[in-house]
């Protein structure tokens, strides 16, 4: 889906200030409210925005570990082992991937005692054949959108 500049304006403020209200994006961007309302179904609908819920800190709710845990999956159980990942309340994300493995997990811990407990519940899922876990010492880029977004706009601009 093509942004233009005023989605990609929109995108920009509902990033840098999320929780504001409507009103005050269309007062800011100087665009009638029915207006940006319209654009924001529209993002939605074409899922350009996917949710509104707050980031949440791992660290801060007593889990500072990170860690990246590759999945190798017997054939024909890739399903199976991704159901049951998500049963797993330390697994954030998973994701099929190519190369080394078969999945990729987001693993968040209390400690590396908790983490080596939670790599074992992996070890021992139906179909897991193994795993190779890297620990994230430091985030270097945190998750961000905003210059993809002003990529975008600024790629589309005439």
């Amino acid at each position: 889906m093509a942004v233009d500049e005023l989605d990609t304006r929109i995108l920009r403020l509902l990033l840098e200030q999320p929780g504001t209200s409507v009103r005050e994006y269309a007062r800011i961007l100087g665009v009638a409210r029915g207006t940006l309302q319209a654009r924001l179904d529209r993002l939605e609908r074409d899922g350009v925005i996917t949710g509104t819920a707050p980031a949440l800190s791992p660290a801060a709710l007593g889990h500072p570990v990170l860690a990246f845990v590759h999945i190798e999956v017997t054939q024909g159980h890739l399903d199976e082992v991704g159901d049951a990942l998500a049963a797993v309340p330390e697994i954030v994300e998973a994701f099929s991937i190519t190369g080394g493995g078969d999945l990729l997990t987001r693993v968040v811990a209390r400690d590396n005692a908790h983490l080596e407990d939670v790599v074992q519940k992996l070890i021992s899922l139906p179909g897991v054949v193994r795993t190779r876990t890297e620990i994230a010492l430091r985030e270097r880029v945190p998750h961000r959108l905003l210059p993809l977004v002003e990529s975008i706009g600024r790629a589309v601009r005439p």
